[in-house]
């Protein structure tokens, strides 16, 4: 057979093995994809048990410690993109919340916002050195945000990422909400790419067997959603940190992108006039998930958030 049939025929005997793959288990399609993004960041995995939970973390790079936490439907490796870039100079580690991703769910547990916070708070009890970060995204930053008010020696510093817990203008997203609905709910193709418009302004196209992997894992947590949801964002810890904010002592970056479609900007301020002291970094052109869509900007705003002394009552930059 000459080289160039030789190639061709390689070529497609890959193709079809990927699609056989991909028919039989569209998970592995999947987890190659986020074990390309672990090597990446340089990035390995590690189970850890706390408490009645085991863990599933990420981690990378060494030097002060990140903790980063994400939010409602979230998991780890929406941080690989912003902890390739934060490894350079800190390790950064990125845990399943328990009940998420790759950590352990249990049934009859309760996972709302103040219980996974005293979870977390076990959780960085295990770590060898307090973080000089911990930022959270949406529900993490709601998690975070609770934390911070009732141990005010957790982190060093902490960071709200397009933060749930507080009021903020009305939108689709509230309104759906507070009707009982979950608009991140995802069974099909169609519904996954109705979330995705939710969450991205610009949003990425999630070819087979990758979508189908995501479908069946989103199908198969719909109940365990509407449990958290109605826990973070109708029921009687939804607000809760709005009333505490005050008590959070330690310097605070709220990140938001203005374009936010889940949790409006509008949040900012009101976290903004809560807190003793903040700085605010708004990005454009970008939604719900800023560390996805723009992690350079991202890494730029806490680096600058870490380097640079916070004088209390900072405005909004």
């Amino acid at each position: 057979m000459k080289p160039r049939r030789v190639a061709i025929a390689a070529a497609l005997a890959v193709a079809v093995g990927a699609a056989s793959v991909g028919l039989a288990a569209p998970e592995k399609v999947l987890e190659g994809e986020f074990a390309r993004q672990r090597w990446l960041a340089g990035a390995s995995e590690r189970d850890v048990v706390v408490g009645d939970h085991r863990w599933r973390v990420v981690e990378a790079g060494a030097g002060p410690t990140i903790v980063l936490v994400h939010g409602f439907t979230g998991s780890k490796e929406n941080w690989l993109p912003l902890m390739r870039r934060l490894a350079r100079t800190h390790r950064v580690i990125a845990p399943d919340l328990p009940g998420w991703g790759d950590s352990e769910r249990v049934d009859g547990a309760d996972y709302g916002p103040l219980a996974q916070a005293e979870r977390l708070k076990s959780f960085l009890a295990t770590l060898e050195s307090k973080p000089v970060l911990l930022l959270g995204h949406s529900m993490g930053g709601q998690i975070v945000g609770l934390l911070a008010a009732r141990e005010p020696q957790v982190a060093g510093r902490i960071g709200l990422m397009s933060s749930a817990g507080v009021r903020f203008a009305d939108n689709d997203f509230g309104r759906a909400v507070l009707a009982g609905e979950n608009p991140f709910e995802v069974t099909d193709r169609a519904s996954l790419d109705r979330y995705l418009g939710i969450v991205f302004v610009d949003p990425p196209w999630v070819p087979w067997p990758a979508s189908a992997a995501l479908i069946r894992q989103r199908r198969d947590d719909v109940a365990f959603e509407q449990q958290v949801l109605d826990g973070i964002g109708r029921g009687p810890q939804a607000l809760q940190l709005e009333g505490e904010l005050d008590r959070i002592a330690m310097p605070v970056l709220l990140l938001w992108c203005r374009d936010d479609r889940v949790i409006d900007v509008s949040a900012a301020e009101i976290f903004h006039r809560g807190l003793r002291a903040s700085r605010t970094v708004l990005l454009a052109g970008c939604g719900h998930m800023p560390m996805m869509a723009q992690p350079d900007n991202v890494a730029e705003a806490v680096g600058a958030f870490l380097e640079a002394p916070l004088p209390s009552g900072e405005g909004l930059g």
